[in-house]
Order: structure tokens, then C-alpha cells, then sequence
């Protein structure tokens, strides 16, 4: 199994299948998720391969996109995987990390759940993508792309949202800096992720207070 060959072959795949996709969600988010990865890895203990290969399949086909079903991503992975032939052990370490990697099954009360060193590293690549300038442009853009208002001061951020409400929310796009964004920085698993997260953090409180200076007319 030449690591290297498949996991080119995984990067031109990937390319191909998001060719169309949403902005925020497209190669180019792929892509820095995967140099995350790498970055991170260095100080911790992973199979890089393993790794490497759920970065690059992780959002193959985000459900958001897909009516909610979670179950489309792992299959076109498993697949693809296969015909490469990379051996079963590690093709299901990668499709657990697709499963269990999304900010919305943390708020899931039930469900088996599914712990490794390799998934922790490639969530807290997948939740830096989220949050600093890049995670801004990315919220607005998806906002944009789902026509959400940008802000209502009268509609308040839900900070007790199950799963299926998370999953069928139309809110302002500032709400989910609340419900999502601010709250990633205290859910990193590794060292080199909560330093990273934490400046990109306090930049993002930064553009808040910016934002609702410029919203009420302030300095």
C-alpha cells in the first residue's frame, strides 16, 4: 500500500466532488483542515495516514447539504477507500472520525460514542477552520447561502439547543458566533489546538464589539 499515491489519488477525489460546493465547505476549507492536521500532529502521537486521509474525507459530503443525512459521507468514503485498497482497520478509523468529528453530535444526550488521538487532532484542525477571520467569512458566506438575516437584536442566540434543533436552524447569522463559534475555543483536545484557538478566539471577540459599535452607531 504506497501511503503516499493514495492519499494524492485522495486529494484529486476530493477536488473532483466539491468542485460545486458552498464556499465555506469547498477544497480550499478541505485543504486547510488537512494543513491543520499536520501542523498539529507534530506534537502529538497519530498514525499520520489515518490522519491525513480524515482531514481530506471528513466533509466529502457534509450532511448540511445533503437533507441531514449523515450516512452519504461515510459511504462515498468507505468506497473510495476501498478501491484504493487501504486495509479495513484503517478504512474504519477514518469513517468513525467522519461520524463523530461534527460540532452538532457533541450536542447529541445518546448515541454511541467513539474516542481516538487521531479523531481529537483532526476535529480541532476541522474547529479552527471555524472560528478567526477565516471562520467569520465562512459563518457570513454560509449565512449568505442559506439567506439568513445578518443580525436581530430582538432573536437571541439559543445556548441550549439540542441536536435536531442545531440541525434545523434559521437564526441571525451573529447567533451562531454564540452557539457555536465562541464555544470551540474550550472544546479543543490538544495543546498546539488551544493555543491557536485561543487567538483566534479574542479575534473574533474583537470583530463582535466592532460589529455592534458599527450596529448602534457607536465609535
Amino acid at each position: 500500500m504506497n501511503q503516499e499515491k493514495i492519499i494524492q489519488n485522495t486529494i484529486e477525489f476530493v477536488k473532483t466532488e466539491l468542485k460545486n460546493a458552498e464556499g465555506g465547505h469547498d477544497w480550499f476549507h478541505i485543504e486547510r483542515v488537512f494543513k491543520n492536521t499536520i501542523l498539529i500532529s507534530k506534537d502529538e502521537k497519530v498514525d499520520i495516514f489515518t490522519v491525513s486521509l480524515g482531514a481530506l474525507l471528513h466533509d466529502i459530503a457534509d450532511p448540511k447539504f445533503h437533507n441531514g443525512d449523515e450516512t452519504i459521507g461515510p459511504k462515498i468514503a468507505a468506497e473510495f477507500l476501498k478501491k484504493e485498497n487501504v486495509d479495513p482497520k484503517t478504512i474504519t478509523h477514518v469513517i468513525n472520525i467522519i461520524k463523530y468529528i461534527s460540532f452538532k453530535n457533541s450536542l447529541s444526550k445518546t448515541g454511541k460514542k467513539f474516542t481516538s488521538k487521531e479523531l481529537e487532532v483532526v476535529q480541532d484542525a476541522d474547529r479552527l477552520d471555524a472560528i478567526g477571520a477565516i471562520g467569520i467569512a465562512r459563518c457570513f458566506n454560509y449565512g449568505g447561502f442559506k439567506n439568513r438575516s445578518l443580525y436581530d437584536p430582538e432573536i437571541l442566540p439559543n445556548l441550549e439547543m439540542t441536536k435536531e434543533q442545531y440541525k434545523k436552524s434559521d437564526a441571525p447569522t451573529i447567533n451562531h458566533f454564540y452557539e457555536k463559534l465562541l464555544l470551540l475555543k474550550d472544546k479543543m483536545n490538544t495543546k498546539t489546538g488551544k493555543k491557536i484557538a485561543l487567538e483566534r478566539h479574542t479575534f473574533m471577540e474583537t470583530y463582535l464589539q466592532q460589529f455592534y459599535n458599527e450596529w448602534n452607531g457607536e465609535q
